[in-house]
């Protein structure tokens, strides 16, 4: 029988990795462990959150879909793997647009993980690599709007992660109503500057 004195029980430590992990197509081991919400890993044996599938290939508009639902839904991380997917798959023009994006979802994991320092190098990360399709607005995407949005969120949390704020997170960050969407007149990938 515990008394008030003695130390509290160390919690059991985690359940071994299973032995025989799963492997991708070029044989790189891929991780099984649960997760939660925001892709934080949990202990072997725990029940976590379905993991959003990898390597699926989907058209930008099936892309954008499926990471809007997420971030909706409040999942940035499995946004960002939508993304990530779409991003590994494209091409150029393309490929520097899903990266951004990615970044830009990565940004508000870190976020919504209280992470404000991390959060705020991502936004603006994500901000820059997208810029150069501000000319154009490729498969509906507001870009301008997304930068903007992009530098202010950073700046709170930037004000957050140093003590400026009026909290020490700042509010829940989404992206801004309107960030896709619209219906694209052309997919003209064209960058600033080429």
């Amino acid at each position: 029988m515990a008394t008030p004195t003695d130390p509290p029980s160390a919690d059991p430590p985690p359940a071994e990795p299973p032995e025989d992990r799963p492997r991708d197509a070029d044989g790189r081991a891929r991780s099984n462990r649960p997760r939660d919400g925001l892709g934080r890993p949990l202990p072997y044996g725990a029940t976590g959150v379905e993991r959003q599938p990898e390597g699926v290939v989907r058209t930008p508009e099936q892309t954008l879909a499926e990471a809007r639902r997420l971030l909706e839904g409040g999942k940035p991380f499995h946004a960002h793997e939508v993304f990530e997917d779409a991003w590994k798959g494209a091409g150029e023009p393309e490929r520097e647009l899903w990266r951004g994006l990615a970044q830009l979802a990565v940004g508000l994991t870190h976020a919504a993980r209280g992470n404000p320092a991390s959060a705020a190098t991502l936004l603006r990360r994500g901000a820059v690599t997208i810029t150069p399709y501000r000319v154009s607005n490729p498969f509906g995407i507001d870009v301008g709007l997304l930068v903007e949005w992009a530098d202010s969120s950073a700046d709170e949390c930037d004000d957050a992660a140093n003590g400026g704020g009026s909290e020490a997170t700042p509010a829940p960050l989404r992206m801004p109503s309107g960030w896709s969407g619209q219906r694209a007149s052309m997919t003209d990938l064209r960058r600033t500057g080429e």
